[in-house]
């Protein structure tokens, strides 16, 4: 597998002219700010769930070299 950047980098760029309100001059950051925080949560979310499956091998592997009798 190929190794991933560990560095994300965006970009938040300012209105292009005052013309425009507050409320459209801060949604290209909000929108920057939810895609960065929509990546965390997956990269959150993919950790668990191999921190889990890991445990879940882990406590098979315990069950079948158990104890003979």
């Amino acid at each position: 597998m190929a190794r991933r950047p560990d560095r994300i980098r965006i970009e938040v760029f300012g209105p292009a002219s005052e013309a425009e309100t507050a409320e459209h001059a801060v949604s290209p950051s909000n929108e920057a700010i939810l895609s960065l925080a929509r990546l965390i949560g997956r990269q959150m979310a993919r950790e668990q769930f191999e921190r889990a499956r890991a445990l879940e091998r882990k406590q098979a592997r315990q069950n079948r070299s158990g104890p003979m009798r």
